[in-house]
């Protein structure tokens, strides 16, 4: 499983902006399509089920971070 700095450096490479932080919660919005999704920058590993929410949130798919 990635950890949170990846699934981040994943959606900002595909047009996602930092919006805003709240503690350690990065706040992410698409610019056009306006997905908005939330990633806790915690150490280690993101939870399975915490990876797929993240994704689906941003219109993604597990298999998509996959091919980066």
């Amino acid at each position: 499983m990635p950890t949170a700095k990846e699934v981040v450096r994943f959606l900002k490479r595909r047009g996602f902006l930092a919006q805003r932080q709240r503690g350690s919660h990065f706040i992410l919005q698409h610019p056009t399509t306006r997905y908005r999704t939330v990633i806790p920058m915690h150490p280690g590993d993101l939870p399975t089920g915490l990876l797929r929410r993240i994704l689906q949130d941003a219109g993604f798919t597990v298999a998509d971070l996959r091919k980066r």
